[in-house]
């Protein structure tokens, strides 16, 4: 009953915040997704009918990521080149980057959050193809969409998340125990709710809702190895902190779950960087401060490290 009682409290505080809709191109890019029978061709008509996205969507294609020799301008041949479901994220994510409050609360900094959701979208994408998974691209959504219920929840309840982000320590208590013990919910179950509120897939709110879960995950990898790479991704360390707690929980679940011609999590770093590093422009995102690669580079053994 008390866990009903937390859920009804927090949609009442999720409706009251009144959070704007989702633009109707992105809207319809979702409705389009959920039939496979739709040609690339219908889902260029709502990138196009919105010259905002249509410019992003451009620049994305046109950027460094992803090397093409020649300019793009068509949306269709856009579409074509990199496909359906990498443009659907990319507009999914510009229009809930685009909605997402920036609250003076304490230590809350939004520029880090979408750096830290970054890095994490390029790992659970990464590790998604390293154990096979088909939908990968979708792991690089709801990985980027994990955290997006924290800057409207510090928006709500300034004085309680200043609080609640001081005393994350620097990351050495995590912020849904923190949540948890304090209202008896999570930002990562509010963020399955707006995900739920918005329509949005199932499996992308379940992954949002799951991403706190690495335990559950760890016990059965098998189970959901997509739910494995999110979970995975939200240990890696957060562009604010100064020391990385869950280095440690971290090594071991990717020595337990990535398969055995996997690299070692140093590399894998190295190459989640250069991808960061390739992506974030197109976001206007600047790189933080210390690299992924810098968090392992002095602490573990390159050589050994996966060889345990």
């Amino acid at each position: 009953m008390a866990v009903a009682k937390d859920n009804l409290q927090l949609r009442k505080l999720l409706t009251g915040a009144q959070l704007p809709a989702l633009p109707q191109s992105a809207i319809r890019l979702l409705e389009l997704s959920q039939d496979p029978s739709n040609a690339s061709t219908d889902f260029a008509i709502p990138i196009e009918s919105d010259p905002g996205l249509t410019g992003q969507v451009l620049r994305f294609v046109n950027s460094s990521y992803f090397g093409l020799s020649n300019e793009i301008s068509s949306i269709k041949l856009a579409i074509a080149l990199v496909g359906i479901r990498t443009i659907k994220n990319f507009a999914l994510w510009s229009a809930v980057f685009s909605l997402m409050p920036n609250p003076r609360c304490g230590p809350f900094d939004l520029k880090s959050l979408w750096q830290d959701s970054l890095r994490r979208a390029v790992f659970a994408r990464r590790f998604g193809k390293l154990l096979g998974l088909a939908d990968a691209e979708d792991l690089f959504a709801a990985a980027l969409l994990q955290d997006m219920a924290v800057p409207l929840l510090a928006k709500e309840l300034p004085g309680e998340y200043e609080s609640l982000l001081e005393q994350r320590l620097g990351g050495e208590v995590g912020l849904s125990q923190l949540e948890a013990s304090t209202f008896g919910w999570t930002h990562a179950e509010a963020g399955a709710l707006i995900a739920r509120g918005w329509h949005l897939p199932e499996a992308f709110a379940s992954l949002i809702e799951s991403h706190g879960s690495l335990g559950d995950q760890i016990a059965n990898p098998s189970r959901n190895p997509a739910a494995l790479a999110v979970s995975l991704s939200a240990l890696l360390p957060s562009a604010v902190d100064t020391e990385w707690f869950e280095r440690d929980r971290f090594l071991a679940a990717y020595k337990s779950c990535a398969p055995p011609q996997a690299a070692p999590a140093a590399a894998f770093f190295k190459a989640i960087d250069d991808e960061f590093a390739e992506f974030a422009p197109v976001l206007k995102l600047s790189a933080p401060a210390k690299p992924l690669a810098g968090w392992l580079a002095t602490e573990v053994d390159l050589t050994a490290e996966h060889s345990a």
